[in-house]
């Protein structure tokens, strides 16, 4: 079905920003960057995948039936998106908040090009039917000058030195909300739960990926994703890995736990030294392990679920985190979709018990989350896949202009509102100030 072809490139960081560039003709686009920070699961530096040759765009309804019996029609590479929503296909659940961005549910294509980085390498997989313009593609994208870029030249796109995003809950009523989580918590309901607030702007055009570049230049995460599909937009600076497969080995990677960066070394070491000493962090990321563990049970074969690692400390450009990483083995009687249909949404998303918390957080949210803590990521024809979280991002709607972020923090029964309202705030930094510079009103 599909021909490959190997090509030497260079220069990789100089040919990763062309092929990003080339990528804007086509309409349908998932972009994905590891952005160069050393991971051992990965299995690509970057990825391109560009042009339907066939898609999938549902609602909640059986969502996860129709990924399967897509993934298995075409046996061919697929990208896209699941959202949060998706939640009530698995549980007896549903969503009825505020929904400005109104994203399908779920939205995979197979693409026609797609070309994987690895090193100094580039392969380009294309469908027969286009195999004859790998060459010439390859000279396109080569040819194509990063100088003068727009990003480059700092220019301002819609000139609103006005602009601001719009949030969906006043600090007042987040901090009411999260007192009122803080109440289930005590009542014995749940014993933690992630409580997410959004901030918006309508009727703003942006230039999408112009704002993407921006992002990933000032955050540089490990899971960065740049999507276009029709006028569905994600500009993604994820640090999180939800679910890979590889062969039968299923590895989550949930985060939990965060401290800004310093600009001095010692400061910042100091400010790391104490995210990993912090006993809340912690035991908020211990009650997420055991989460993933237990979902991850639902098709392990018994005895394979462990901890690899648990309560790492990880830095990135704009703060520390704290990373466990969980694995098994799955059950030859499971297929790949089965293991994300078990363990979606992300613990790291919802709290535990899971699905009481959802209920708690779906009460308590004003805005439907959509992409927002969803994940986006890929399945090769082999059924491998890898998704991130959908966290640290700009989701934009061209068709009506919305334009959307999300940010939140894990509330557990040691949780100060007012400390959780700043997380918020340090999380929102890099979203905020690339809208403001592309509107001129930082």
């Amino acid at each position: 079905m599909r021909t490959k072809r190997t090509f030497q490139i260079q220069h990789a960081s100089r040919f990763k920003a062309q092929l990003l560039e080339w990528s804007a003709r086509y309409q349908e686009v998932v972009w994905l960057d590891g952005n160069g920070i050393p991971d051992k699961y990965s299995s690509y530096d970057a990825v391109l995948a560009t042009e339907a040759f066939t898609a999938i765009k549902t609602d909640e309804d059986s969502g996860f039936d129709k990924l399967e019996e897509y993934q298995q029609t075409t046996g061919d590479w697929l990208f896209g998106y699941l959202s949060y929503d998706l939640k009530n296909d698995t549980e007896n659940l549903f969503s009825k908040n505020r929904d400005g961005l109104e994203f399908p549910a779920l939205y995979f294509f197979q693409p026609v090009r797609l070309i994987l980085i690895r090193g100094n390498t580039a392969e380009f997989h294309y469908l027969r039917m286009v195999e004859e313009e790998m060459e010439e593609d390859f000279s396109q994208i080569k040819s194509i000058s990063t100088e003068g870029d727009p990003l480059c030249e700092n220019k301002k796109y819609g000139r609103d030195h006005n602009f601001e995003m719009i949030p969906a809950l006043s600090k007042k009523e987040y901090l009411e909300r999260v007192q009122e989580m803080l109440t289930h918590i005590r009542r014995g309901d749940i014993y933690e739960a992630n409580f997410c607030q959004e901030f918006y702007a309508h009727g703003k055009p942006i230039r999408p990926l112009q704002v993407y570049k921006a992002l990933n230049a000032i955050s540089q995460a490990p899971f960065a994703v740049f999507l276009k599909l029709e006028v569905y937009h994600l500009l993604c600076a994820s640090p999180e890995r939800y679910l890979k497969k590889k062969g039968s080995q299923l590895v989550s990677q949930p985060i939990k736990g965060t401290a800004p960066r310093a600009m001095d070394s010692l400061e910042d070491a100091r400010l790391m030294e104490e995210l990993g000493a912090d006993p809340k962090e912690r035991a908020e990321n211990v009650m997420i392990v055991d989460l993933v563990r237990n979902d991850l049970s639902r098709t392990a074969k018994k005895g394979s679920v462990q901890v690899e690692e648990l309560c790492g400390i990880y830095s990135f450009r704009q703060v520390h985190q704290m990373i466990s990483t969980i694995t098994c083995l799955l059950q030859e009687d499971k297929r790949a979709v089965d293991a994300l249909r078990y363990t979606f949404p992300m613990g790291s998303m919802t709290g535990a018990p899971k699905i009481e918390a959802m209920k708690i957080i779906e009460k308590l949210e004003k805005s439907k989350r959509g992409l927002y803590s969803g994940a986006v990521g890929y399945f090769d024809p082999s059924g491998d896949f890898d998704f991130n979280v959908v966290i640290r991002s700009i989701l934009y709607n061209s068709a009506n202009q919305y334009i959307s972020f999300s940010v939140g923090s894990a509330i557990t029964a040691a949780s100060n509102p007012e400390k959780e309202y700043q997380e918020c705030l340090v999380k929102a930094r890099a979203m905020k100030q690339v809208l403001e510079e592309e509107f001129g009103a930082g």
